[in-house]
């Protein structure tokens, strides 16, 4: 069967798809731990504690860190799993997009019930609570995330069409994020009618249809098969979770990328805390920041794909890993420096915008590389693999960051560590940032180990034999 590269506008269509899962991302990333974690302001403005907050696992861990890296186990299982059943679909369809299209709607609803816990006070029903939807998330996360990945290096037949739909996804993806930071501008107009915790999870409710509407549109308007005419895996799941991670260059890759969510993460989730303990701000600066670091970072686009093809990406990634350490250096130095935190926060968002238009565009394009190569030298297309190994990367990092991040927040602080109503210090804030900053020169340092010239000259001679 013949298949045709997509239009720019089709390209567009998929990244909506992106759009709305980032959404309900950037919900759980950014407001799991702000929701469940409060801040002594957020406690005087109604906010209730859920869960114990204290440092109550081994002196060192928190119940809501915990149940995170919980979460990560089972995804280290359902990961390769619903990666192979993708991969080796049989499906008329095609391999991906029923997938996407099963997992978009219980997606939406179960991230809105994480924020749902029954018992307005501190209790184990809350924890089990949290638990079950949270690991409910994942999956339907990963239902949808692997498969729509994959699909990058299958509807990306040429470089140039792969940078664009990076480029695209990567803009949808900070605009998801963005989207996700508006309840720290709408929630407070609520509570004249509404409870504190209400205010957040109307606004949940309504961000969540918004990103199921998104996640949704390419599963319809997009018929795969017109695209991708690829056979299914024969392997099963332990044979292509094995062939995959025998990539070597695929292995330094995602070490990097890991390191690389971890330190996104930490600041990610860090942000409504440096704003409101640190930079002693309204949290309405939250979404004022974050949204001129991504408008700003968009300025950066258009050039991102020259920049790849005169420098490569290797050494562009490393330079975001750099400039995305120097960004968190300025934030552990908050309070330091004197200067009002305001034009502390602009500073950040400054330095930050170039690195975070670099890491947003160009690791996917990487993975559609390793990918492809792989195809080639093996003669089996395992996209679904690897991204899902991605994916992986991404959810781990994440659950290291807000493990790390509601241990680390709390040093310093003047109350008992295993106290249930435990807030962030600005001392533990400005830990949180230094290892962030650690996070992404480790980043820098493995990915200097991947061979770059390798997978391009694999690649480029299949290009010259089909010409």
């Amino acid at each position: 069967m013949k298949t045709r590269r997509l239009t720019k506008k089709e390209m567009w269509i998929f990244a909506i798809g992106q759009l709305g899962w980032s959404i309900l991302s950037g919900v759980i990333n950014t407001w799991l731990v702000t929701f469940y974690l409060p801040t002594t302001g957020s406690v005087e403005e109604g906010a209730k504690f859920y869960v114990p907050t204290g440092l109550v696992i081994f002196g060192v861990l928190t119940i809501l860190g915990l149940i995170t890296f919980v979460c990560r186990i089972f995804d280290a299982v359902t990961d390769p799993l619903i990666a192979s059943a993708s991969d080796r679909s049989k499906n008329p369809k095609g391999r991906r997009i029923p997938f996407m299209q099963k997992a978009a709607i219980p997606l939406s609803i179960v991230t809105v019930l994480v924020f749902c816990a029954p018992v307005e006070a501190i209790s184990t029903i809350n924890i089990i609570w949290i638990l079950g939807f949270l690991i409910l998330f994942y999956l339907f996360m990963t239902m949808y995330c692997t498969p729509y990945n994959a699909l990058i290096s299958e509807f990306g037949k040429t470089q140039e069409d792969r940078m664009f739909i990076s480029t695209a996804i990567s803009l949808t993806f900070f605009f998801g994020t963005l989207i996700a930071y508006l309840p720290f501008v709408f929630a407070a107009p609520l509570r004249s009618a509404v409870s504190y915790e209400w205010s957040y999870r109307l606004l949940f409710i309504a961000l969540a249809v918004i990103a199921c509407i998104c996640m949704l549109l390419p599963t319809l308007l997009l018929k795969e098969t017109d695209f991708v005419d690829a056979k299914p895996s024969q392997s099963n799941v332990m044979k292509s979770l094995g062939a995959t991670f025998r990539n070597k260059n695929f292995l330094k890759f995602s070490a990097s990328d890991i390191a690389y969510w971890i330190g996104l993460t930490l600041f990610q989730t860090g942000l409504p805390f440096f704003v409101k303990v640190s930079m002693q701000l309204d949290e309405f600066y939250t979404t004022v920041f974050l949204g001129g670091m991504t408008v700003l970072s968009a300025c950066f686009y258009p050039i991102v794909s020259k920049l790849v093809r005169k420098f490569g990406k290797k050494k562009l990634v490393i330079t975001g890993f750099l400039g995305l350490a120097l960004a968190y250096v300025f934030t552990a130095l908050i309070g330091v420096l004197p200067l009002p935190g305001i034009v502390m926060g602009a500073i950040i968002v400054v330095v930050a915008a170039f690195p975070m238009a670099l890491l947003g565009i160009i690791p996917q394009a990487i993975v559609a590389d390793v990918a492809e190569e792989d195809a080639i030298l093996t003669g089996e297309k395992r996209e679904g693999m690897f991204f899902a190994a991605r994916t992986f990367a991404m959810k781990f990092g994440q659950s290291v960051a807000m493990l790390a991040f509601t241990s680390l927040a709390v040093l310093g602080t003047t109350q008992d560590l295993t106290s249930n109503d435990l807030t962030a210090s600005e001392t533990g804030l400005r830990i949180v940032a230094i290892a962030a900053v650690l996070f992404c020169a480790l980043g820098a340092l493995i990915l200097s180990f991947y061979n770059e010239k390798k997978v391009m000259s694999v690649i480029s001679e299949k290009e010259t034999d089909k010409e």
